[in-house]
């Protein structure tokens, strides 16, 4: 049997080691979670970085293509409104859009309000195009929209066709050369060149300009005309690399001014060939 003194010193004992037991408890257990909060902070933090760095070259590879696509880079190329339609004539919704003729009906449809050149016929939004595509697209909707296939049908439906065509034609006309191509992909970001201004252009270009025209204007043989001519058409290809890099990077400033640059190669490039038409 313990006395009560030995039950009191016992007792005293507990109660002296007991808050050290708990003090001693609570450091270890506050550097356990200091640490294990640094180590997930740490880990999350090389997560995030890990996610950040992925994301930055998915977003760089996205914007490398994004231009490259079907759709237009705003809202200005996009047809402006995303509302389904239906034929005029039998009320079937249309497939698709813009649509040239009904599925059902097979009656020509008036030209969407909205639609860009590239939607029309059917192409990439690129500057760099696929002419060949571009002109079997042509043939093709011209075969169908010419208006003497219509010369039957009612009054409204000659007036879609013509209409129709004339777009098609416009729409051609402007995607085939990359000068009005590459200005009309500036007007659908709301940006223009003005005509006949040389505003931006150095004096330095001017200078090259002025003695490319002399030089052609004092070609005697063809082979001096076609020598300007082959020039102009290695820095119109040259031209139409820096063009297609800067819209690529979506430096329109850039791209438009090369596009000014461009504009005077091609005058001299039609020169040229008024020039050699001189010799025959």
């Amino acid at each position: 049997m313990l006395s009560v003194k030995s039950l009191r010193i016992v007792s005293s004992s507990r109660a002296v080691l007991h808050p050290c037991w708990l003090t001693t408890n609570r450091l270890s257990v506050s550097k356990a979670v200091t640490c294990s909060a640094h180590c997930m902070s740490a880990s999350l933090h090389k997560k995030c970085t890990w996610l950040s760095s992925m994301n930055f070259r998915a977003l760089r590879k996205e914007r490398q293509l994004l231009f490259y696509t079907h759709r237009a880079p705003s809202l200005r190329n996009c047809c402006t409104s995303q509302v389904k339609l239906n034929c005029w004539n039998c009320k079937h919704l249309l497939d698709k859009t813009p649509a040239f003729f009904c599925v059902s009906c097979k009656a020509v449809q008036p030209p969407e309000e909205g639609a860009s050149y590239f939607k029309i016929m059917d192409c990439d939004y690129t500057f760099t195009l696929d002419t060949q595509k571009l002109q079997k697209t042509y043939l093709q909707l011209q075969r169908c929209l010419h208006p003497d296939n219509f010369s039957q049908k009612s009054v409204k439906e000659q007036g879609y066709s013509e209409s129709q065509s004339a777009l098609v034609n416009k729409a051609y006309n402007t995607l085939l050369k990359p000068l009005s191509r590459g200005l009309y992909m500036l007007e659908l970001e709301g940006m223009s060149i003005e005509e006949g201004t040389a505003s931006g252009v150095d004096s330095h270009f001017l200078m090259k300009l002025m003695e490319i025209n002399e030089a052609l204007d004092e070609a005697r043989t063809p082979e001096e005309a076609n020598k300007i001519g082959q020039d102009t058409k290695g820095k119109l290809a040259d031209l139409t690399v820096q063009i297609d890099a800067a819209l690529l990077k979506g430096e329109l400033q850039a791209a438009k001014a090369l596009l000014v640059q461009m504009k005077y190669y091609a005058n001299i490039d039609e020169k040229v060939k008024e020039k050699l038409s001189e010799f025959m």
